[in-house]
This record gives C-alpha cells, structure tokens and sequence, in this order.
C-alpha cells in the first residue's frame, strides 16, 4: 500500500492528528500541532499536504486492507445477523472549486446551503459498527450536461455500487436498512432484490400509491385500518420488545398492514412498528417495506433466499440502522471527516478513507486494550438515540 518510508511516516503522523483530543478543527495544521495560519508553512504541515494531494497512493487499496482486517478479526467480522446501512450525510463548504462541492439538500443543517455530500455504508450488529465505504456525490452543476451528463452518478446509482462493494470485500449481512430517502425508491429496492439481498427500508408515511375508493392511499391510513383497542385489546397489533445498548427497554406495537399490493403475504411486506398506535406519533412510528417473508406465509419455503423474520426481527434490523447516525457523530464531531481544506477529489477521498482507518483502530484499542499499567481511561460504551442525520444538527454526546 504505502511503497516509501515517507508515505508510511505521513499514515501514521496523519492518524495521530486524528486521534488526538479535538482541541480544535483538524485541519492539516491542528494535525500537525501548528498553528492555524503562521504555520501553514511549517515543515510537518506540508509533509501532510503533500502526502494527502500529491504523493502516489491508493485510498481504495487503503480502505479494502482495512476491510479485509475487520471482515477476519473474529471480534469485528461481519455475519448473519447484522445489516449493512445505507445512508449520506452533508456538511457545509465554501467556494466553487473545490470538487463535488455545490448548493444541495444538508441533512445535518436540515436545510439546502453550499457543501459535499457524501454517500456510506455501515455494517452493524448491536454489539459493533465501522463504516465500509464512502463516496462523494458531485451535484449536476458540475458537468456539461447536467444530469444528462453520463458522468453524473445519483445519490441512489451510489449507493447500488457501494453495497456492490461491500459483498465483494466479504461483508455479509441480515438485511440491508435505510431511512426514507433510499427507501422510497423503488429502483433500488429492485436492485436489491435482484443481487439476493434481503432489505429492511423505511418509507415516508406519506407516500401515495393509487386505491380504488376507501382502500388505504398511504403508509399512514393503512396504519390507522389495523383495529386498535387499547395493550388489553390489541386487536392487530403485537408488542414488540426493544432492547437498547444501555440495557433499557421499551415496548413497541408492530403490525404487517396492507397497501396495494404489498402485504403480509406479498414480495414486499408492509411492516408499521410504533410507540403508540392510537395516536401514530410522528418521531417514533416507522413505517417498513421489507422483503423478508411472513413466518408460515406462502413466501416461506425451503428455496428461499433469505430466512423469514416475524415483526419482532424486522423491527430489530430497522433499530440497528441507527448505529450509522452514531457513527456520523464520532467521524463529524471527533475525528474531523468534514474538516480537511483541500480541493480535489483525490485529497478528500484520502481525507475520508483515513478517518475511517482512525475509526476502526478505535475497535481495535477497545477489543484489545493497553494494559492497565498504561493508565489508559477506558471509554463509555455509546447508546444509540433517535436523532437522525437527516434534517438534525449531531452533537456528541456529554
């Protein structure tokens, strides 16, 4: 990977700035321990700019190495029973020239301002996560033609590609989760379906499907025709256990409901899972479209690809999604993936793979801690919250 002494030297100096205390922005010179304008020319800030922009290495080789550990570390290695996240995330830029940077939708700021998005993966149980891989998305504005243009790529194309990329590097999973945005396209869940992979996808409860008359128009008003009595009198609704990293649990209400032709006993199960389902309040109801047969439905044979899942399982694969939202926290607020000032696309996909390498030494030192005579202040296990990326400013937690 790194052929020179130099390129090895510029790795570790580069994940040392990482790892440090955030005391400030991790930029090239608060990696280097400079200061922020004088020392823009000190010797050590541009060994790391000439090694982020312009020496000869492969962030791609980089990142599959880093994969190939995790995947055969028995304490990280991917299986069965976990997922592979979907998700983007947006953070704010300046100016025009640096690539993939232009006005687009920043879930994190929760509105449309200048900034990069960048298109990942997680896998997760609820045990571990690490990222997998990472692509910038480069807005229409970019290219001669517009999204005509047969260089653009949509968030969605990215997605597909990067999930392509996972299974090749060995990554194996229950299901592949994701929110709203990638769930509502029917395209992709079709390319899921279509490479043997078992999708557990939220849509928005708002989105309209074509009834005759009274029949059920949306996620919501088939919600609402599943008969509620009250946790004495269920009627078509079944508790659901929630079990959290923090040891807490709480008790959620799931049902498989009807819309078109999704149903319990289609292709495509329409699973509603909610705190309440008299009331269906907005921040904890999830509305589910998954492939994932009905035990003892007629989709639940021998020959099957995947395994049937009842609604306590499907909900359990929608609530680990959630691990990607704390990852984003960690990468943004900790080890400084939005803080690089560089312009191309070569030095930010170095910047990113490199922060995901910080990331997954920090498993490595958690699983394998320094001895106790090192003085090491062990970390706080993280819990995962209900705050999304999408539309919501992360904070770390206190």
């Amino acid at each position: 990977m790194f052929s020179r002494l130099a390129q090895r030297r510029g790795f570790r100096e580069y994940l040392t700035g990482l790892l440090a205390p955030r005391d400030r922005n991790k930029t090239l010179t608060g990696l280097a321990g400079a200061e922020p304008v004088e020392g823009a020319q000190h010797a050590a800030v541009q060994r790391l700019q000439y090694f982020l922009s312009q020496s000869t290495w492969d962030a791609d080789e980089v990142n599959r190495r880093r994969l190939e550990l995790l995947v055969n570390a028995p304490v990280t290695a991917p299986h069965a029973r976990g997922v592979i996240a979907i998700d983007d995330s947006g953070d704010r830029k300046d100016g025009t020239r640096t690539a993939h940077v232009g006005r687009q939708w920043l879930g994190r700021y929760g509105k449309t301002d200048n900034g990069i998005v960048t298109v990942t993966t997680v896998w997760a149980d609820e045990r571990v996560y690490y990222p997998l891989h990472a692509e910038a998305y480069t807005p229409a504005s970019h290219f001669a033609r517009k999204q005509a243009d047969p260089g653009f790529r949509t968030k969605l194309q990215i997605a597909a590609d990067l999930i392509d990329k996972a299974l090749t590097a060995g990554v194996v999973c229950r299901a592949v989760v994701a929110d709203s945005f990638y769930g509502e396209h029917d395209d992709l869940r079709g390319a899921l379906r279509q490479s043997g992979l078992g999708f557990v996808m939220a849509l928005k409860p708002s989105r309209g499907t074509w009834q005759y008359g009274a029949d059920a128009h949306t996620p919501k008003d088939a919600a609402r025709t599943v008969p509620w009595g009250g946790p004495e009198h269920p009627g078509g609704w079944q508790p659901v256990q929630r079990r959290f990293r923090d040891g807490h649990t709480e008790t959620w209400w799931a049902t498989d409901a009807r819309l078109g032709w999704w149903g319990p006993d289609g292709h495509t199960r329409l699973v509603i899972a909610t705190t309440d389902p008299a009331t269906l309040p907005d921040k904890a109801t999830w509305y589910l479209a998954t492939n994932l047969a009905r035990p003892g439905g007629p989709h639940d044979i021998p020959e099957a690809a995947h395994e049937p899942a009842d609604l306590t399982e499907v909900v359990r694969l929608y609530g680990i999604r959630h691990w990607i939202e704390q990852s984003y926290k960690q990468v943004k607020d900790e080890l400084g993936w939005a803080d690089f000032q560089v312009r191309s696309a070569t030095a930010i996909r170095r910047h990113q793979t490199l922060v995901n390498c910080a990331f997954s030494f920090c498993w490595n030192t958690w699983f394998d801690p320094p001895s106790t005579n090192d003085n090491v202040t062990t970390p706080a296990e993280p819990v995962p919250d209900d705050s999304g990326e999408r539309g919501h400013h992360s904070r770390p937690h206190g």
